[in-house]
């Protein structure tokens, strides 16, 4: 799998302002039509000076047209795989649940707390065809590690904080009082809309795939805290944009020198983890379904 720059095997999801990077050259756009669909927005296709090439790509396209529950996130993991991605890094802003993470700090979660909908599609088995991925830990330890040495000196004046649980809403409206209160109670750290079904998808499509959260408030569980508003978020999350281009610029070149190190142990574990989750016989697949799928998996996996 690749595009028309060659294999891309590292992709970054992000917001405004992470398009592109300082030190990459921009090689051009991609806009793959997958069997799910055409992605958020085109993938922006960059190089590093060592020759390496990462997409860049806006969940919610450029201008932010989409909402949270609208976007296509089977066509965005479909499109990166496509073009040969094996590992992603997701931004997100986040709402904080906890006192110790405060607006501007970022976090590296471990776990996640479904609270969607049924809205947004969530897996590309379906129509005939079943499957069942291994989730017991939705994030990449290993990119989270890598990801964890390297903000320590490319943004040392900014608080991260590992190994939280993450509750992802349906949104597109922040959360009430009560259920802030809740999800505190669950023992979740920060909020967010985008985590999910995301994570899921690069599973199936046996992508390596870590979240990097951003917060921007606390939500509303603080009773002498003004409830969220929009502009206080946006506010804060173009400090955070700041932040995350900083840390990437040093991040993007460890995680290369990792894949081709082979110390990234989750790429190479996540290969072949699908072929034998499909638990429905061979002579009730759905062809058609099964064409989607070869889109994303080997075709000797069916």
């Amino acid at each position: 799998m690749s595009s028309e720059f060659g294999t891309v095997k590292v992709a970054v999801i992000g917001g405004s302002g992470l398009y592109s990077l300082e030190g990459l050259q921009v090689l051009g756009e991609v806009n793959p039509e997958t069997p799910w669909g055409f992605p958020s927005d085109k993938l922006v296709i960059c190089q590093t000076d060592a020759g390496d090439k990462v997409a860049f790509l806006a969940r919610h396209g450029r201008g932010h047209y989409l909402n949270p529950s609208e976007v296509p996130s089977r066509a965005n993991i479909a499109a990166l795989k496509s073009i040969g991605v094996e590992a992603i890094i997701s931004f997100s802003a986040v709402g904080s649940l906890r006192e110790e993470i405060a607006p501007r700090d970022f976090i590296l979660p471990s776990q996640i707390i479904d609270r969607t909908k049924g809205i947004r599609p969530s897996t590309f088995f379906e129509n005939g065809v079943t499957a069942h991925c291994m989730f017991a830990d939705p994030f990449d330890a290993s990119l989270a590690q890598l990801i964890g040495e390297v903000a320590t000196t490319a943004t040392p004046s900014v608080k991260f904080h590992a190994d939280r649980t993450l509750v992802c809403m349906e949104g597109p409206a922040f959360s009430t009082r009560a259920e802030s209160h809740l999800y505190r109670s669950w023992g979740g750290d920060i909020i967010n809309m985008s985590a999910l079904p995301e994570a899921k998808l690069a599973r199936e499509a046996e992508i390596a795939y870590q979240m990097v959260c951003m917060s921007t408030d606390y939500d509303c569980w603080r009773v002498d805290e003004e409830a969220v508003t929009v502009a206080a978020v946006m506010a804060t999350m173009q400090a955070n944009v700041v932040t995350a281009r900083d840390l990437l610029v040093q991040l993007l070149p460890k995680v290369f020198a990792a894949l081709h190190g082979g110390s990234l142990k989750s790429v190479s574990a996540l290969k072949g983890s699908m072929r034998f989750a499909i638990m429905t016989a061979p002579a009730k697949r759905n062809p058609e379904t099964v064409e989607k799928l070869k889109y994303i998996l080997p075709a000797d996996y069916f």
